[in-house]
Formats: structure tokens, C-alpha cells, sequence
């Protein structure tokens, strides 16, 4: 599907809030609250906007535990190691990367402890090779 620059201007606002009122959205855009809901209706349909998510509270999310961890793969296990990631709760978001890693996994804990025992189990599935985890201190902005 062909997005617009309008579409994408839409798109950059309900990531930064996706219960914006269709009527401030559209102030926002220039737009009627017709032609904005009728977009979003479209790129809901199309796939391109495949959900809504919750945001927690900043305070929330600075008291935990959050780290990239960069994982290398032995050859042809990226199936079942994904697989494996994607039933830890605490594993957010998993990125495919080119680079000296193959995999860079987002994970949240409610503390250190927490996060050594989910980067020990992540290096024990079966075609880990090896990982290396980066605390993450503050998050400057978000999208």
C-alpha cells in the first residue's frame, strides 16, 4: 500500500497518542474529521496500523530493569530460537539486525536480579551462541 505524506504525518500522531480525538487529529492534520477517520479506517483495513497499545507511566517504567540484548546465533536457528523468545514475557520487542549480532531483544524486569536470570535463560536456548546486554539508563524520547 502507497502511503501519503498526510498519512504519515497521521501516523506520527497516533503514535504519540492513539486516543487522540478524531477532531483534534484533524485540526492538527488541516483535515475534516471525515477524511481523518476515513484514513484511519483505511490503514486499519490495509494492515498498516495492525493494533493500539498501552503506554505505562514514565515513573513506572524508570523503576524497572530495561536492556538491549544483542544475541549471535549459530547457523540456522533463528526459527526456533525466535520462537523460544517470544513466550518470555519479558521480552518486549525482538529486532532481526545485520551486524555482528542477529538478533537484539528489548527485555523489562523489575530488577537486576530479575534481568541476570532472564539474560542467563535467553544464553541457554538451544542456538544461542553468545549474548551481550546494555542496561538502558533514560530514554530521551519515545514515538
Amino acid at each position: 500500500m502507497r502511503i501519503s505524506p498526510a498519512d504519515e504525518l497521521l501516523l506520527s500522531i497516533l503514535r504519540e497518542d492513539a486516543r487522540a480525538a478524531t477532531a483534534d487529529i484533524a485540526r492538527r492534520l488541516g483535515l475534516s474529521r471525515t477524511t481523518v477517520q476515513n484514513r484511519i479506517t483505511r490503514l486499519e483495513q490495509s494492515g498498516v496500523i495492525r493494533g493500539y497499545t498501552v503506554r505505562v507511566e514514565d515513573e513506572l517504567e524508570r523503576s524497572r530493569i530495561r536492556a538491549h540484548i544483542m544475541i549471535t546465533l549459530r547457523p540456522k536457528q533463528m526459527t526456533a530460537v525466535v520462537k523460544a523468545l517470544q513466550a518470555m514475557h519479558e521480552v518486549r520487542v525482538l529486532y532481526s539486525v545485520s551486524g555482528g549480532h542477529d538478533l537484539i531483544a528489548l527485555a523489562v524486569t523489575a530488577n537486576v536480579g530479575e534481568m541476570d536470570v532472564l539474560t542467563d535463560r535467553i544464553g541457554a536456548i538451544d542456538g544461542v551462541e553468545r549474548t551481550n546486554s546494555s542496561i538502558i539508563l533514560s530514554t530521551k524520547f519515545e514515538r
